[in-house]
C-alpha cells in the first residue's frame, strides 16, 4: 500500500479504508460520497478506492501505478469515468445557448464532430474545461469535469431559464450514463471486435452511437485524457459492467486508475482544472488560446472577450510552461525561481515521468521566461535545482486522424 499511499498524497485525494473496515464503522464523508455503476466492480478487481471530487474511484489496482501507465502506452488500459458530468442541450436555439457560455466556435462543428472548449467568465477566467460534441441526433453533448459539476450544471441551467424567459426553444437533461475510457495503441483493435461499424471512420474528436458488446445506446467517441488513441464510451448504467468484464476478456486490456491517469495526461501536456487552470487563469495565460474560435475571436462575443482578446496581442504578464529536471520531482507548489534566485512563479503539476525516466511538470512563468530551453531553479524539498523550461507534450501524442 505504501505506493497507493505516495500517489494519493500527490493527487491530493484521501485513501479509504478497505471494505471490511468501511462495513464496521463508515464515517460521515466516506458514506456521502457517490459511487458510479462500477464501484463493486473495482472492489472485486483489486481497485484500492480513494475520495475523488466527491466520488469514490479507484486510484489504481493490483498492478503498480508505473506498471499500469506503461501498460496504457504499448498496449491499452480501461478507466472508469463516469464521475464526469454528461449532459445533452437540445432545442433550436442550444449553440445559442452554448456560444454564450463558452469560447469556440460551436456553430461551425459538423455532425457528430467534437471539440474541447472552455466556459469563461467576464474577468476571462476559466470556469471550467469540456468536450462539446454537435451529434446528429440533433442536440449537443457535452461532458465537463465532476470537480465542477454544480458549478457546471447551475450555469447551464440558469442560462438555459434565461433563453427560455426570452422565447428561446432550448432545454437541459443530465445523461445518467456511464462513461468508460479505453486508452492506448491497441484500444480501438480490442474495441473492434465488439462493434460493427469500421472505426477506421471515426477520427479523432468524433463520435457514433453504436452498440458495443452487445450493450445498446452506446455513444463511442474518439478522444481521451492520455494523449494515446482511444475512446470514451458512454453507455447506460445498466450495461455498464457487462461491457467493462467484455473488453477485460481481451488480454491487452488492464484496469487502470486515477494515478496513471494523472501521470498521463501530465506526459501528453493535458491541463488538470484546479491545478493548472482556474478561475484566475486566462485562456492565453493558460497557453489554450488555440480553444478560441477564429469567428468568436472577430465577433467578441464570448465572456471575458475585453480581457482575452487584448492578450492574443502578446499583452500578457504569464503563460504556462512545461518544465523537465533530473532529481527529486517537481510537484504541485513548488516555487519557480530564475538562476539569480527570484521567485518567478509556481509549478502546478508535477511527477516523475514513467515513460522518459525523467520529471516533468507543468507552472506559470513571466513571459521572457517561456522560450523552450530556459533554464530556471524549482524549489524540491527546501532545495534549489535547475530545470529547464520544455515543449509540450512531453511525450508525442497519436490521436487518430485522416489522412
Amino acid at each position: 500500500m505504501r505506493r497507493a499511499g505516495s500517489v494519493v498524497a500527490r493527487l491530493g485525494l484521501r485513501l479509504q479504508a478497505p471494505s471490511s473496515t468501511l462495513d464496521r464503522s463508515l464515517s460521515y464523508a466516506q458514506d456521502t460520497l457517490r459511487r458510479t455503476p462500477l464501484y463493486d466492480f473495482h472492489l472485486a478487481h483489486g481497485g484500492k478506492m480513494v475520495a475523488f471530487a466527491g466520488w469514490s474511484l479507484p486510484v489504481q489496482y493490483r498492478d503498480s501505478h508505473i506498471d499500469s501507465h506503461l501498460h496504457t502506452r504499448r498496449h491499452c488500459s480501461l478507466f472508469d469515468v463516469s464521475h464526469m458530468l454528461q449532459t445533452k442541450i437540445f432545442g433550436c436555439d442550444r449553440v445559442k445557448l452554448m456560444e454564450s457560455l463558452v469560447v469556440g466556435d460551436i456553430a461551425e462543428l459538423k455532425p457528430n464532430q467534437g471539440t474541447l472548449s472552455l466556459f469563461t467568465n467576464e474577468a476571462g477566467g476559466i470556469l471550467d474545461d469540456l468536450i462539446v460534441t454537435n451529434t446528429s441526433e440533433g442536440h449537443l453533448y457535452v461532458v465537463s469535469n465532476a470537480g465542477c459539476w454544480d458549478k457546471d450544471l447551475a450555469l447551464m441551467q440558469n442560462k438555459v431559464r434565461e433563453l427560455q424567459n426570452m422565447g428561446s426553444d432550448v432545454g437541459l437533461e443530465v445523461v445518467d450514463n456511464a462513461l468508460l475510457a479505453l486508452q492506448g495503441p491497441t484500444a480501438v483493435q480490442v474495441l473492434q471486435a465488439g462493434v460493427t461499424d469500421d472505426l477506421r471512420k471515426l477520427p479523432f474528436m468524433t463520435s457514433a452511437v453504436m452498440e458495443v458488446f452487445g450493450v445498446s445506446g452506446c455513444r463511442v467517441t474518439r478522444c481521451g485524457y492520455t494523449g494515446e488513441d482511444g475512446v470514451e464510451i458512454s453507455v447506460p448504467a445498466a450495461g455498464a459492467v457487462h461491457l467493462a468484464t467484455a473488453l477485460l476478456e481481451n488480454p491487452e486490456v488492464k484496469l487502470a486508475g486515477l494515478a496513471a491517469r494523472d501521470s498521463l495526461r501530465l506526459e501528453a501536456g493535458l491541463c488538470l482544472y484546479g491545478n493548472d487552470i482556474d478561475e484566475h487563469t486566462t485562456p492565453v495565460e493558460g497557453s489554450l488560446s488555440w480553444t478560441l474560435g477564429k469567428r468568436r475571436r472577430a465577433a467578441m462575443d464570448f465572456p471575458g472577450a475585453e480581457v482575452i482578446a487584448p492578450q492574443l496581442k502578446g499583452k500578457v504578464q504569464r503563460r504556462r510552461v512545461g518544465l523537465m529536471c533530473e532529481g527529486p520531482p517537481m510537484r504541485a507548489h513548488s516555487p519557480i525561481l530564475s538562476m539569480e534566485g527570484t521567485v518567478i512563479g509556481t509549478v502546478t503539476s508535477g511527477c516523475p515521468s514513467p515513460s522518459l525516466k525523467k520529471n516533468v511538470a507543468m507552472g506559470y512563468v513571466p513571459c521572457k521566461y517561456s522560450q523552450p530551453g530556459t533554464l530556471v531553479l524549482v524549489e524540491v524539498r527546501r532545495k534549489q535545482q535547475a530545470a529547464v523550461v520544455s515543449k509540450m507534450p512531453f511525450v508525442p501524442t497519436n490521436y487518430y486522424t485522416l489522412k
